[in-house]
């Protein structure tokens, strides 16, 4: 081995560019509902589960929405890794998960439960809060983890 070799290593740069653009207010469930529900296609909404994070700067205006994931028609997966590295690249400080249910039932699961409180417990090391946990279904109603005492 030469030891003059430099070894072959990939360059991170850091960069943050905000969108100049008018970033919503999010006061309420209502709020957040308006703005996710864009994200849940109305000829899928339900077929398949979708889960998305709207991603929220310290004045709680929604700096952007990731759909995170795509799945079947009775779960999708939740990494709670993906959803702070995005998170930790908008130098978000506050969260709003939300999910559907295609079967139209409006009850968070007991599986829902546990990943939105992994997910919270994962962004208390950061700082950064999970607001509301919504659950869409296709007849146009949600259910808010914050509103029902869950989050």
């Amino acid at each position: 081995m030469n030891k003059t070799a430099i070894p072959s290593v990939a360059e991170i740069t850091v960069s943050y560019k905000p969108c100049k653009a008018h970033k919503p207010l999010i006061k309420s469930s209502d709020d957040a509902y308006f703005h996710l529900l864009k994200f849940f296609p109305e000829d899928t909404i339900a077929l398949y589960e979708t889960f998305v994070v709207g991603y929220l700067n310290r004045a709680n205006r929604l700096i952007g929405i990731y759909e995170l994931s795509k799945g079947g028609i009775t779960g999708t997966v939740a990494d709670p890794r993906l959803i702070l590295s995005v998170a930790l690249k908008c130098a978000a400080t506050g969260i709003i998960l939300a999910h559907n249910h295609p079967s139209g039932n409006l009850q968070a699961s007991k599986a829902d439960e546990e990943i939105t409180h992994k997910i919270k417990k994962a962004c208390e090391y950061l700082d950064i809060k999970v607001l509301d946990h919504l659950i869409l279904v296709p007849e146009g109603k949600y259910l808010s983890f914050t509103e029902e005492g869950l989050l």
